[in-house]
């Protein structure tokens, strides 16, 4: 029997939740990422639970605790219970009753085996008890202690009753996969087989899972894996997967955290109108991809994003940071504009003082900076 000790578990706030269901003679399973994750020795993030017991039961049975409930997603059998100012997301046990490739009617199950088998990957159809017992209705433990990535039951099956899973299973690969030994061939072969069913998702979705699957530690094996299923052209036409692990590798050289937009930048096609990105995100993209040289880099985005434009330029030429450009950036963020408007004031005003200030800016960059006030004002 396995079972799991970690602190998460122990948390008074956790046994508290988990105390409001069992003590009333119900069933209370953590599952998803706080079980996958522990047993990986990876961070937990979100604790969610799994029960018997319905909506309308949860909510009874915490406030009589005490405990605040919010119904977020009561109409599919979750609420989250706040205990110590921390959220649980609690959900009864379900099972899909109809599914049409974006979304599911669902009706409650009875048991831990009827919800395991509505999940999409095997790894995520572990349960784990107050205890720390863990339940694996299907088999997902020895896939995870093997770190294969492999739908539940007919690969097929599960992707037709949601196409965003062929997008997940890259993603879960990128992240918990085995680069060595490639991704699962159903699986594949599935994702390969229904690429068309991501016409039919909602570009939130499909931006979400792509910026998650480029924040892994090393997503280049899970993306030439999308590439070569026709995945990638879907959903980011005109990418090109080839600079990507390069730039991994200059990341790792330059001890540049994983970013996904500088990811997005390397592999070109057209992110701004395929994906729907935040106006941060797409203001970053832009000043990544800036023809600037690496001092104006730094002067105009600072040294941060000057660094991902270089790192980006390096990978697409497959070098590494120069560092005597990185040297630039870091020199032109500290640099200041020598001129202001008041001194081409009186003879320049209006729209002809802003392209004069304009004009000499970008003749001070193009200088390395070495261009003062008097030189500019000639």
């Amino acid at each position: 029997m396995t079972r799991i000790d970690a602190p998460w578990l122990k948390d008074d706030a956790a046994q508290q939740v988990c105390a409001v269901l069992t003590d009333a003679g119900l069933q209370a399973w953590f599952v998803g990422g706080c079980v996958r994750n522990t047993l990986l020795g990876e961070p937990v993030a979100d604790l969610d639970l799994t029960t018997d017991a319905h909506p309308d039961d949860v909510i009874r049975l915490a406030k009589a605790a005490g405990l605040r409930v919010i119904p977020t997603g009561y109409d599919h059998g979750t609420v989250t219970i706040l205990a110590q100012n921390q959220p649980f997301e609690v959900t009864t046990f379900r099972r899909d009753v109809a599914t049409d490739g974006r979304r599911a009617t669902v009706s409650f199950a009875d048991n831990i085996e009827e919800d395991a088998r509505r999940r999409d990957f095997t790894m995520n159809a572990l349960y784990v008890a107050p205890d720390g017992t863990v339940a694996d209705p299907l088999g997902g433990l020895s896939d995870l202690r093997a770190r294969r990535v492999r739908f539940i039951e007919d690969a097929d099956r599960r992707i037709r009753e949601d196409y965003l899973r062929i997008l997940r299973f890259f993603r879960f690969y990128a992240w918990y996969g085995d680069p060595d030994e490639g991704p699962d061939i159903d699986g594949l072969a599935a994702c390969a087989g229904n690429i068309e069913g991501l016409q039919t998702l909602s570009t939130e979705r499909i931006t979400a899972e792509v910026l998650k699957l480029l924040a892994a530690p090393d997503p280049a094996p899970a993306v030439a894996s999308m590439a070569a299923t026709g995945a990638l052209a879907q959903v980011l036409p005109g990418a090109a997967v080839a600079a990507l692990p390069v730039l991994v590798h200059v990341e790792d050289q330059a001890g540049l955290a994983p970013d996904p937009i500088r990811r997005l930048a390397v592999l070109g096609g057209d992110p701004q109108s395929a994906l729907r990105l935040s106006r941060q995100q797409a203001t970053a993209l832009e000043q990544i991809k800036s023809d600037l040289p690496a001092g104006g880099l730094g002067y105009r985005f600072g040294v941060h994003r000057a660094m991902d434009a270089l790192a980006v330029r390096a990978a697409s030429v497959g070098q590494e940071i120069d560092p005597n450009m990185a040297e630039k950036a870091r020199f032109g963020a500290k640099q200041t504009f020598p001129l202001s408007a008041a001194d081409l004031m009186p003879k320049l005003t209006g729209p002809a003082l802003g392209r004069a200030l304009k004009q000499a800016e970008a003749r001070w960059i193009a200088s390395d900076f070495t261009l003062g006030k008097d030189d500019l004002i000639d």
